[in-house]
């Protein structure tokens, strides 16, 4: 490899690490151009060289037998050291990457990494060190710009991640993330495909929990003809697909325990073998893994393979909720309402402050994936163009509506019994309250407009789930896409 900056000329260096191979690779790499180059095999080494020289530049690792690399950071930083350090460890999660920056560590290495990537690295801390604009923090977000446009949002708990997965995308590390249904996670694991060197080639999600157990080893490794019942040819599986690419199974806490042993050997020894065959073949995946569960805890109860868990969580990546970066709220809302409007024909211009207040008040148990559903229905509902408001949120967002004193006493009872023939509804709901105005109604937009509401209500209490919505309402699943589906062709019309 060659490297033309002369970032390093006349600089001198320290390198702390108690790996020793590593150290003097470093060394011996790093010595064609920085001036000087020195190394310590631990943090009381460092210390000591620290006491005694200037260094432009310290390489510390983070794990050491005899001081964690922050603490030796903090004790420089205590004695006024104004040396640029960069961290570098193969426990990459985000807050170890956060205390580095938080003591003044400049970036943050995940190890394994290519000469290639520590050099950017190196010019990128002595950039900023130098005043260079590229040291700003909102690279992370220019990151994100770059790599996923699609992640809207800049909460500091985002900006962390994007930070996180700057540096350890062009690894092959494996990562494994996790949060809440509906935070995001196979949008970053695209991330990471697209910031990897493996971005020409091939991005194969798979949803373990979609995929029947019986089927799931097949669908991963492939079979040969005749394999089993029904097998009447060779099928290739999901990793023969994803080869020299990247391989993202979500929800992995729904694998079998029999699969988790071979999946463990494909990230172990880089080869599986097929259902049906004897002899295994190579692969070259890297494998970003997803969960909305807590793996730890099926570990402890024997559900989930330990040594497959650490080898997954090598780099963890949390996602939080949305109502834990409620700030970026307003951003998605604007977010979906321009994309849906593009997408629906329609032209709504935006959504007013009181609207935006009650959606950003509200804890979004579904995440963005509800945010969005909901941002939708009230675009689809809207009459016409123009602004949505406070008419146009759901039900349980609006709040309860005022008294009405004229419908009350409309409604009081009379006297007369309604027809004993139409009960009350089961819900809670009664029929035989409803009066018919003075001046007639359109009976069909009134009972259709009832309609739309019970589905909506039904549809948010269930976060979405078509399913259970049917079963509250009474209806089939088919029948409640249906009558969604012609909702949205009338509203498009």
């Amino acid at each position: 490899m060659t490297f033309s900056d002369a970032t390093l000329a006349g600089r001198s260096v320290l390198v702390v690490d108690d790996h020793e191979p590593t150290a003097e690779l470093l060394r011996s790499f790093l010595g064609e151009h920085a001036e000087t180059v020195d190394t310590a095999g631990g943090g009381h080494a460092a210390l000591e060289k620290l006491d005694q020289h200037t260094y432009d530049l310290v390489l510390l690792d983070l794990r050491m037998d005899d001081m964690d690399g922050l603490q030796v950071l903090e004790r420089a930083r205590a004695k006024g050291v104004a040396s640029t350090f960069v961290l570098m460890s193969a426990e990459g999660t985000i807050s170890h990457a956060v205390a580095a920056m938080q003591l003044g560590a400049a970036d943050f290495l995940v190890k394994p990494f290519e000469l290639e990537r520590l050099m950017e690295v190196i010019q990128s801390a002595l950039g900023q060190r130098q005043g260079d604009p590229g040291g700003d923090a909102d690279a992370r977000l220019a990151w994100r710009d770059r790599f996923a446009p699609y992640i809207i949002g800049e909460h500091e708990t985002l900006r962390e991640i994007f930070f996180l997965l700057e540096r350890i995308a062009p690894t092959d590390c494996t990562v494994l993330v996790t949060g809440e249904s509906g935070t995001g996670k196979e949008l970053v694991a695209r991330a990471i495909h697209a910031a990897s060197q493996r971005s020409e080639r091939t991005f194969v999600p798979v949803n373990c929990g979609a995929i029947p157990e019986t089927l799931i080893e097949s669908e991963l490794f492939g079979h040969a003809k005749g394999a089993f019942s029904g097998a009447t040819h060779a099928r290739e599986g999901r990793f023969a697909v994803a080869d020299k690419g990247t391989l993202f199974l979500d929800e992995i806490g729904e694998m079998a325990m029999p699969v988790q042993v071979k999946f463990l050997r494909v990230l172990q020894e880089g080869e599986y073998v097929p259902v049906g065959e004897t002899r295994p073949r190579k692969c070259d995946v890297r494998v970003v893994a997803a969960t909305n569960r807590d793996l730890e805890a099926m570990v402890r109860e024997g559900s989930f393979r330990e040594d497959l868990f650490y080898r997954l969580n090598l780099i963890p990546i949390h996602l939080p909720p949305l109502r834990e970066r409620r700030s970026d709220i307003p951003l998605l809302v604007r977010h979906f309402i321009e994309g849906i409007s593009r997408r629906r024909g329609r032209t709504i211009a935006g959504i007013t402050d009181e609207a935006l207040e009650r959606l950003s008040a509200y804890d979004w148990p579904g995440n963005i994936r509800e945010l969005e559903n909901t941002v939708e229905r009230m675009c689809l509902l809207h009459q016409g163009g123009g602004i949505l408001g406070v008419a146009d949120l759901p039900t349980k967002l609006r709040g309860p509506p005022p008294p009405d004193p004229a419908r009350e006493a409309d409604a009081a009872p009379t006297g007369r019994q309604g027809p004993s023939a139409v009960p009350a509804a089961p819900t809670g709901l009664d029929a035989d309250r409803i009066v018919l105005p003075e001046d007639g109604i359109d009976l069909r937009a009134f009972v259709e407009r009832i309609e739309h509401r019970l589905i909506d209500q039904a549809l948010e209490r269930t976060g979405g789930n078509r399913s259970k919505a049917a079963q509250l309402l009474g209806l089939n699943r088919t029948t409640l896409v249906e009558r969604l589906r012609k909702r949205e062709r009338a509203a498009t019309k």
